[in-house]
């Protein structure tokens, strides 16, 4: 197979695509990839990172008021769909495969202009403008939330897959990956609010952890986000008379590349509810989600009340979000082991681990029969 992906911005719109490219190559070594993306998303160091090549294209989103940057915007459209098209020239995909972010748009349009295999994958309940612009022209929408369908078109082709998790994330052991991240037996918390950060939630969170700090109760690993995020979390921790080097249970950092260990390892996850939840729930994760309130059609809040009707989730809104209802659910969670392990079989119980291999199939079906 040669399958070209277009997707980026943040994390969530990487990591699906990176799955899928991991998963083929394992079914079929000799497979080709090339990804498409911006300079300024987090595509642009991950897939390097992931052994990835990847051609840029200018894309942005368009504003809600009248601005000239709209017009801007449908330039970049214009120009991004004629470089698209030469990128497919030159690549010969048999297939390309969206994951969501602007960048998606021109290049899924060109291919589908192209009569190339197209398929559109949404990992949240409520769809991006993306993937709702693209449901006309693709071959196939795949859904990792079957709610989103009802905001499409109706026509298109919609397969419910469930969201991409990485198979080296499956690929090993709560204690495994714990060996391998040098911790020990007590509780493990992951906190993380997105490739990019929040800062409420850092901030939140860093007086959480200094408060319990002494106590050497928790293991905790932290990332803060890139943009300055991480000079600002450590400053609030000098302000709480905290150096974490003298606290080597605590482990803070701008990005987590392991993520895969550092999810295993977890017995508590304080996040965000974009993409990652698809891997927490594969893994059966007891979650504190707390959605971002500034992403379009609130997706983030329906992709943590799906966890929170399962049993798997305490959902905590950002307005809500303080010291105090962030200790009590924390450590209401962490102090009753049976409350742990019912959330954790509750999340396990709506995961779905195969996505990656029905995207697969699906490709594998679209190419046969344009041959």
């Amino acid at each position: 197979m040669k399958i070209l992906f277009a997707g980026g911005g943040t994390a969530g719109h990487v990591n699906p695509a990176v799955a899928v490219a991991n998963y083929i190559k394992e079914k079929e070594p000799a497979s080709e990839f090339l990804f498409v993306g911006t300079k300024e998303g987090m595509e642009s160091t991950l897939i390097p990172k992931q052994g990835y090549n990847i051609e840029f294209i200018k894309a942005h989103g368009f504003k809600r008021s009248i601005s000239l940057a709209n017009i801007k915007t449908v330039a970049e459209i214009v120009t991004g769909t004629a470089k698209a098209r030469k990128i497919i020239k030159s690549f010969k995909p048999d297939a390309v495969v969206g994951t969501g972010g602007y960048v998606a748009g021109p290049v899924l349009l060109a291919a589908a202009m192209m009569k190339i295999p197209t398929l559109i994958h949404e990992s949240n309940a409520f769809p991006g403008v993306t993937v709702r612009m693209l449901a006309r022209f693709v071959n196939v929408v795949a859904l990792g939330m079957g709610d989103a369908a009802k905001f499409l078109k109706k026509g298109c082709r919609i397969e419910v897959t469930g969201n991409p998790v990485r198979p080296s994330i499956l690929a090993t052991t709560k204690s495994n990956a714990k060996k391998a991240l040098d911790l020990d037996e007590r509780k493990t918390v992951l906190i993380f609010g997105g490739s990019l950060g929040a800062e409420k939630i850092n901030e939140v969170t860093v007086d959480w952890i200094s408060q319990i700090a002494k106590e050497r109760k928790y293991q905790i690993i932290m990332s803060t986000g890139r943009d300055n995020h991480y000079q600002g979390v450590m400053k609030h921790f000098g302000e709480n008379g905290i150096n974490l080097s003298e606290y080597p249970q605590l482990r803070v950092s701008e990005y987590i590349y392991d993520m895969d260990l550092c999810l295993n390892a977890a017995d508590l996850i304080i996040a965000r509810s974009g993409g990652s939840v698809s891997e927490m729930t594969a893994l059966g994760k007891a979650a504190i989600l707390i959605p971002s309130p500034y992403v379009a059609g609130n997706h983030q809040e329906h992709n943590a009340r799906a966890v929170e009707r399962s049993g798997g989730a305490v959902v905590i809104c950002e307005k809500d979000l303080s010291l105090k209802t962030l200790k009590n659910a924390a450590e209401s969670i962490l102090e009753n082991d049976s409350v742990l392990e019912k959330m954790s079989q509750a999340s396990q119980s709506i995961g779905i681990k195969d996505a990656t291999d029905k995207i697969y199939k699906i490709l594998q079906e679209l190419i046969n029969n344009r041959k």
